[in-house]
């Protein structure tokens, strides 16, 4: 509705029922509406207020630096040692496996592949079965008493031992069977049940530009690249 001014103009009346949906009022306009953060700008402090805002920050740090860490609640589950194995030995032989088993991928990467099913969607490749005869030449020179888990093959070795390699020669075949950069080969070693040592070699790129990057860790040590 409208109402005539004394001027003789004409202005929008609305009714006071309408008026309290559409207009609230100025003490509840405010707490209605968010804060526009351009109308209300952050105040500028002064040098010495900034001054002493980071000496208090520095303190509250140096107070919570004393404190001891919260224990987790995610227990360790890596080995606390490699065993009798030397950690950098462990590692070196893992790492001259994967790489071994890595060398029979990137030779095949970009030839036609000989394509079989272990299950409606579990494929197996010739490269896998070849990347693995590889890494097991390489694991049983050095250690003719350990237990290995392969793929491919299962298990052989000594089953009293206390390590227990574990060996996927091509992680992400159905990635390599089409030509998709996301597959690697990967290898872990257990001592007494707990993960010891792990490299795993990945496969970046695309077609007829494929590389490799290696990513090591072994427990007591930091994951090496």
């Amino acid at each position: 509705t409208h109402r005539r001014s004394a001027a003789g103009g004409v202005k929008p009346f609305l009714s006071a029922p309408m008026a309290r949906y559409l207009l609230p009022s100025t003490t509840t306009a405010a707490s209605s509406f968010p804060r526009n953060a351009r109308a209300s700008p952050a105040p500028i402090l002064a040098p010495r207020a900034l001054a002493s805002r980071s000496k208090h920050a520095r303190a509250i740090m140096a107070v919570a630096s004393d404190q001891p860490a919260a224990p987790s609640k995610y227990p360790k589950m890596a080995a606390p040692t490699t065993g009798p194995v030397p950690a950098d030995e462990l590692l070196g032989v893992i790492q001259a496996a994967a790489k071994a088993g890595a060398e029979v991928v990137m030779e095949a990467v970009n030839k036609p592949r000989n394509i079989q099913y272990k299950g409606v969607a579990d494929l197996v490749t010739d490269t896998d079965k070849l990347s693995e005869s590889v890494i097991l030449e390489v694991v049983t020179k050095n250690f003719k008493d350990h237990l290995i888990l392969g793929e491919e093959g299962g298990l052989i070795g000594d089953s009293l031992s206390e390590y227990l390699w574990c060996i996927d020669p091509l992680d992400g075949t159905t990635n390599f069977a089409h030509g998709y950069p996301s597959f690697s080969v990967s290898i872990g070693v257990l001592f007494r049940g707990k993960p010891a040592a792990a490299t795993v070699v990945e496969f970046c790129g695309g077609p007829m530009c494929w590389n490799t990057r290696t990513i090591s860790a072994s427990s007591g040590k930091r994951c090496l690249l």
